[in-house]
C-alpha cells in the first residue's frame, strides 16, 4: 500500500506529515486510513507528548480527493455512510486526543482540511494560506467536520463562509479563532518552537484534564453541575502523582519530574 503520511517522533514530539504533495494533498479513503492510524499510535505511544500535523508541498490540504468523491457517488447510501463514519472517526480521534495536538498551515486548506485544522488544539498558518469551505459549490456540505469548525470559528461566521464557499485567508481565520497565530512564510517551524516548548514544560496529565474540562464546561451554564464537575476535577488533579509533584517542584523551585531533556535545555 502507498505510504500517504509519514510519522517522526523526536523529543516527545510525534510529527504526522501529509505525503500527496501532487494532489496537494487531498485524502481519500486510504489517506483518512493511515491518519488515524498515525494518530492512533501517536496518542497510545507513551515517548509522545505533543502532536504536530502538517504536510509537505505547496498546499496543506484540498480536502477531498475528487476522485475518491467520484467513485463514492456510484455507491449506495449504505456505502457513503460507512465511508462518511470513517472521516468522522478521524475528526473524532484528533479532537478527542488526550495530548495536545497543533497544526501547521500552509498554502490552501480546503473543505475537509478545514475540519482537520479545527479539530487540533492549535493552529499556526503562514501569512498566505487560504481556507474556504467549498463543500457547497459542489453540491455538498461541510457534515462531519461541521461540529469542530462551528466550535472553532461560531455559529455566525460558519453561517456566512458555508453558505458563501468564499475564500478567506490566515489574518481573517485568526480573527475568527480558526487559526491562533500567522507567521511569515517559510517560518512555520520557528512560530510552532515555542509553543511546543510550552507544552513539553507542562503536567501531561494536567493538559489532557485541562482538555477534558473545556470540552466539559462549553456551551453549558454555570450551573450546579459545572460548579460541582470542576470542584470535583481540580481536587482530583491536586492528588494525582502529577498534581503533587508540580506543586511540589514549584514550592521546592525545582524542574518537575516530567520535563524532558533536549538540546535546548
Amino acid at each position: 500500500m502507498t505510504q500517504y503520511v509519514n510519522t517522526q517522533i523526536d523529543s516527545g514530539v510525534a510529527t504526522i506529515t501529509m505525503l500527496r504533495e501532487d494532489v496537494h494533498n487531498a485524502f481519500d479513503d486510504v489517506m483518512i486510513a493511515q491518519l488515524i492510524s498515525a494518530f492512533g499510535g501517536a496518542i497510545s505511544n507513551d515517548d509522545v507528548r505533543v502532536i504536530v500535523l502538517r504536510s509537505t508541498g505547496k498546499n496543506f490540504s484540498a480536502g477531498a480527493d475528487l476522485n475518491w468523491m467520484r467513485s463514492m457517488a456510484k455507491k449506495n447510501y449504505q456505502e457513503n455512510l460507512d465511508d462518511a463514519g470513517e472521516l468522522a472517526n478521524l475528526m473524532k480521534t484528533i479532537a478527542t486526543s488526550p495530548k495536545p495536538t497543533m497544526a501547521l498551515v500552509q498554502g490552501a486548506a480546503f473543505g475537509g482540511a478545514v475540519g482537520l485544522v479545527a479539530c487540533c488544539d492549535i493552529a499556526v498558518a503562514t501569512e498566505r494560506a487560504s481556507f474556504c469551505l467549498s463543500e457547497v459549490k459542489i453540491g455538498l456540505i461541510p457534515a462531519v467536520i461541521s461540529p469542530y469548525v462551528v466550535a472553532a470559528m461560531g455559529q455566525r461566521q460558519a453561517q456566512r463562509y458555508f453558505l458563501t464557499a468564499e475564500r478567506f485567508k490566515a489574518d481573517k481565520a485568526c480573527d475568527f479563532g480558526l487559526v491562533h497565530e500567522v507567521c511569515a512564510d517559510g517560518e512555520l517551524d520557528n512560530a510552532a518552537a515555542p509553543i511546543i516548548k510550552s507544552l513539553l514544560g507542562n503536567s501531561p496529565a494536567a493538559m489532557t484534564s485541562a482538555k477534558e474540562l473545556i470540552g466539559f464546561v462549553s456551551n453549558e451554564n454555570i450551573d450546579g453541575t459545572i460548579i460541582d464537575g470542576t470542584s470535583e476535577r481540580i481536587a482530583t488533579i491536586r492528588v494525582s502523582e502529577e498534581g503533587q509533584e508540580g506543586l511540589s517542584s514549584f514550592l521546592e523551585k525545582r524542574a518537575p519530574n516530567w520535563l524532558i531533556a533536549t538540546s535546548e535545555s
